[in-house]
């Protein structure tokens, strides 16, 4: 019995199931094999890097569906999704990145319509829809918050999110909405293992006038990819960037900072407590390794203990 890479249900002896073709383009009933290998795909993306600015260092790539070949082609002009093939240097890259999103959608967390494909040789490729594309040729105006910070990609470390939280509360047009997603995304990355959001991770979109945070993206469980990671979060929160616990999210960085009120931010805990059995059972069924399954519970099961207790 086989199981979609784009939403994890069974699906028989297909490659996808209905619904993930479904979310993917309303009147796709077949998605072919991307007929490329891994390694194909990697060579594709470096040849292409130079026709446009794709942010982050990982290999990437535009693509866009071709409805008539019920599969996906590159297109470096109006390409809607993003393709990032096997990482060279650190194994199952999609696989986590696609099994993180996930937990975080699970939590309230608003993400992109992503997934994983296979490709020729059945390896596979992750993908994620471009949240500054609309309908036709819609683009919304984003803006990460390196830029915004003014630190640009050399300066993506040296900020903490209490700026980030200023930078929230100076532009958003709601900004208590906002900041119950900065808390919200804040106590995640730490649970799920991501010490990689950095400024260009975070950024504000603006939709019919109103500016807010974008939808998150690139959330990875960095914990299991190197073990030598000195960092448990990437921006500095109380100035720590270790051996956090639940008072510097919760009545620092929640109360203090935040100035959320308590009855939110309790709420919110009480979501990520009901998530925990959810996102165990996401682990279990995804297409990571049994190794690195059992890698990605332990950090889970170790920061639930730190910050619940």
């Amino acid at each position: 019995m086989n199981r979609c890479p784009i939403t994890y249900n069974e699906c028989g002896n297909n490659y996808y199931s209905e619904k993930g073709l479904k979310l993917l383009s309303p009147g796709l009933g077949k998605l072919n094999l991307l007929p490329y290998t891994n390694e194909d795909i990697k060579l594709e993306a470096f040849s292409r890097s130079s026709d446009f600015a794709l942010p982050g260092s990982s290999l990437k790539l535009l693509a866009k569906i071709n409805p008539s070949t019920n599969s996906f082609v590159f297109s470096s002009r109006n390409g809607k999704f993003i393709l990032k093939p096997q990482n060279i240097l650190y194994p199952e890259v999609p696989q986590n990145e696609d099994l993180t999103m996930k937990m975080a959608e699970v939590c309230g967390i608003e993400v992109p319509l992503h997934g994983l494909i296979y490709n020729s040789d059945k390896s596979l490729t992750y993908f994620i829809k471009r949240f500054d594309r609309g309908p036709g040729k819609l683009k919304f105006h984003t803006e990460d918050f390196a830029r915004l910070c003014g630190k640009y990609k050399s300066g993506k470390y040296d900020s903490s999110m209490e700026e980030i939280a200023l930078i929230a509360d100076r532009f958003c047009t709601f900004p208590v909405i906002e900041k119950i997603k900065l808390f919200r995304i804040s106590v995640f990355n730490y649970l799920a293992g991501n010490g990689n959001a950095h400024l260009k991770k975070f950024s504000l979109i603006k939709r019919n006038d109103v500016i807010m945070f974008s939808p998150f993206y690139n959330l990875v469980n960095t914990a299991i990819i190197s073990n030598n990671e000195s960092n448990e979060i990437a921006l500095s929160l109380n100035n720590k960037k270790m051996n956090l616990n639940k008072y510097d999210f919760f009545e620092y960085y929640g109360i203090n900072i935040l100035k959320l009120n308590l009855k939110s931010l309790l709420g919110i805990l009480n979501e990520f407590e009901k998530s925990i059995s959810k996102w165990l059972d996401l682990i279990r069924i995804s297409f990571l390794s049994d190794k690195n399954k059992e890698k990605y519970i332990k950090v889970l099961e170790q920061r639930i203990v730190k910050f619940f207790k």
